[in-house]
């Protein structure tokens, strides 16, 4: 039986670095800022950087260094790429008896351009991930004691109860990083499955796109999120930190000031750590957030979604932590063992 199983997309990432990074302004880009090259010409880089990732793989790394038993089950390609990532999470000590392999589609890729000052745009090419179906599960192996579930897109996200529910039913506990797939599902598909999910996690902008609620609004946000998940409910909020709600008590920390390389797999790291140090301490949600923080910090000071994580027992840095009764009162189910 393993500790944990993890479960998302496993990418190919490329860092590129231009010797030239132009940053154009203009209404049409959805941040207002676009990368400009000319067109028909070559454009030269300064530096180029191959490092596996996805949030199913990035979250499994975080798992394995802190000394669990770890298996990463998700789809790769029948190609180059694939067997890189396959043989990157073979050198960390992950099992890989969980991998599908298709000659479907290639492998996942991100194409990472960066500036010298960490502006960046990411070209994303979401293939082999995204199209195990639920008979392609290897249901008979699953056997762990929890399930972390990265974000799910393509035909995944539509099995997403699937394995929610294979979780209910054998007892294993689940925490559930929401993406914008998942969250696409509607309150009505996901009110059922939420409701046995022991940790959820999202950033703010998928926390306002599942409550519809601002998320400036942070606790009516976690009054909603309370009534429809009984577990711990983790908002992330980039350099601002994160906070968390048990359902009792809300906790708040930011993290501390770090030179940041490369904030790939930044959230990745923060989910997992936070769910590391629920497991390791046997439920405490202040620990669990000190090693979120930790682990994620630690990341984005290097390149790469997984080069930074952290060593079990490394010493890192304490945040403060503030700590509030909630208005929203209700007996939060998930006692952690």
């Amino acid at each position: 039986m393993f500790d944990v199983i993890t479960f998302g997309s496993a990418t190919w990432d490329i860092f590129l670095k231009p010797k030239v990074f132009k940053v154009v302004k203009g209404k049409k880009f959805s941040t207002e800022k676009g990368v400009c090259f000319a067109l028909g010409s070559k454009v030269d880089m300064e530096e180029i950087m191959f490092f596996s990732g996805g949030g199913g793989t990035n979250s499994a790394a975080t798992f394995k260094n802190q000394g669990f038993n770890v298996a990463f089950c998700g789809t790769v390609g029948e190609d180059v790429s694939g067997n890189e990532v396959i043989e990157d999470l073979k050198k960390r000590g992950i099992n890989t008896e969980l991998v599908l392999r298709t000659n479907l589609k290639p492998t996942n890729h991100s194409i990472v351009i960066s500036s010298s000052e960490n502006e960046r745009t990411i070209l994303v090419y979401r293939g082999a991930s995204e199209i195990a179906d639920k008979e392609d599960i290897p249901w008979d192996k699953l056997k762990a004691k929890w399930f972390y579930i990265a974000p799910l897109s393509g035909k995944l996200a539509n099995i997403f109860r699937d394995i929610v529910d294979y979780a209910k039913i054998n007892g294993i506990k689940v925490a559930v990083n929401l993406g914008n797939s998942q969250i696409a599902l509607g309150a009505e598909k996901l009110k059922p499955i939420l409701k046995d999910i022991d940790v959820i996690i999202l950033n703010q902008e998928e926390a306002s796109l599942l409550t519809k609620i601002s998320y400036e609004n942070e606790e009516e946000i976690f009054k909603k999120i309370d009534d429809i998940c009984p577990g711990i409910a983790i908002m992330t909020k980039g350099d601002k930190g994160a906070t968390v709600s048990d359902g009792r008590n809300m906790y708040s920390a930011v993290p501390p000031k770090v030179k940041v390389l490369d904030k790939t797999g930044a959230g990745d790291a923060f989910g997992s750590g936070f769910v590391s140090g629920l497991m390791k301490s046997n439920g405490d949600i202040e620990h669990a957030i000190q090693l979120g923080i930790a682990n994620s910090s630690s990341n984005i000071s290097e390149w790469g979604a997984k080069t930074g994580i952290l060593e079990k027992d490394k010493d890192f840095k304490k945040v403060k932590i503030q700590k509030n009764s909630c208005c929203n009162e209700h007996t939060c189910s998930c006692q952690i063992k």
